[in-house]
C-alpha cells in the first residue's frame, strides 16, 4: 500500500498507526493530529510531535517520557491535574495548577510553605494534601473554612479552639473529644454549649461565663451570643438561667453595655 493511502487511512482512523511499521513523519504528523493520543504508539518522536499531542489533547501527556517544561506548561494550563503525569514538577509547573485548583498541591512533594498557602488560599480543602502542615498552614486553613478541621490529621489544641470560635458546628469534627475540650470551647464560643450541655454542670458554667464576663476585655460577640443561646434560660428543657441577672450581678461595665445594645435591638 502506497504512501498517500495509508495516510488517508490515517486521517479516516488514526489508530492505524499502531499497525504500521516505520511510519514516515507525516504519518505520525497526521494522526497526532487527529488524536494526540496516538503518541502513544510513536517511537521516538520530535518535541515537535510531543507538543502537537498535548495540543491536541492533554492527556497524551501521559505517553510521553521526560515533557520539556513548555509542553508540560501546555498539559497543566489546560488541566491542573495533568501534573498527575509529569515526575518532580517544578515549582513554577505546579503554580500553574494551584492557580487552577489548590489540589494541585499533591503532585508536589515537600511543597514549600508559599506553595502551601497559594493551594489553601484556592481551596481550604488542599491542607488534606499536606503531610504535617504547620500552625500557620492550619490556621490559614480554618480561617478560610472551618470545615478544613476535617482533613486535619493530628490538629493542634489551638486550632481547634480557633474552628469552634469560628463556628461552634466545629465541635462535630473534633477528635478524641474529651472533657477539658469542652471546657476550653464553652471559653471560645458560648454556643457550643448546645453539643454538650448535658455533659458538664451547670456550676462549670456558671464560673466559666462570671470569669469571662468579669472581664472589660468581653468580646462583644460572645456576649449577644450568649443572650441569644437557645440552650440556655429560664426553661426546664435548657440550662436554667436569668441571662440579664447573670450579667448585671456579675458582668463588667462593657458586658453590661453589650447586654443592653443588644436588648434595646428588639
Amino acid at each position: 500500500m502506497n504512501e498517500e493511502k495509508i495516510l488517508k487511512l490515517i486521517k479516516e482512523n488514526p489508530i492505524v498507526i499502531k499497525n504500521i511499521n516505520n511510519p514516515t513523519d507525516d504519518m505520525k504528523i497526521a494522526a497526532i493530529s487527529k488524536n494526540g493520543l496516538m503518541i502513544k504508539y510513536i517511537n521516538n518522536p520530535s518535541e515537535e510531535m510531543k507538543k502537537n499531542a498535548v495540543k491536541n489533547n492533554v492527556w497524551a501527556i501521559e505517553f510521553i517520557e521526560n515533557p520539556n517544561e513548555e509542553i508540560q506548561k501546555i498539559a497543566v494550563e489546560n488541566s491542573w491535574n495533568a501534573l498527575k503525569f509529569i515526575k518532580n514538577p517544578s515549582e513554577k509547573i505546579v503554580r500553574l495548577g494551584i492557580a487552577q485548583k489548590g489540589w494541585a498541591v499533591q503532585y508536589c512533594e515537600n511543597p514549600s510553605e508559599e506553595i502551601q498557602i497559594l493551594a489553601i488560599e484556592k481551596d481550604y480543602d488542599s491542607i488534606k494534601y499536606i503531610k504535617n502542615p504547620s500552625e500557620k498552614i492550619q490556621k490559614l486553613a480554618i480561617e478560610k473554612d472551618y470545615h478544613a478541621l476535617r482533613y486535619i490529621e493530628n490538629p493542634k489544641e489551638s486550632i481547634e479552639r480557633l474552628a469552634v470560635k469560628i463556628n461552634e458546628a466545629s465541635v462535630q469534627l473534633v477528635k478524641e473529644l474529651n472533657y477539658e475540650k469542652k471546657v476550653s470551647f464553652l471559653k471560645e464560643n458560648i454556643l457550643a454549649i448546645k453539643y454538650f450541655k448535658n455533659h458538664i454542670d451547670i456550676e462549670k458554667i456558671e464560673d466559666i461565663l462570671k470569669d469571662i464576663f468579669s472581664n472589660e476585655d468581653v468580646e462583644d460577640k460572645y456576649v449577644r451570643d450568649f443572650l441569644n443561646c437557645k440552650s440556655i434560660g429560664i426553661n426546664q428543657n435548657n440550662i436554667s438561667m436569668d441571662k440579664i441577672m447573670f450579667i448585671y450581678r456579675f458582668g463588667s461595665s462593657k458586658c453590661k453595655r453589650i447586654a443592653v445594645d443588644e436588648k434595646l435591638k428588639y
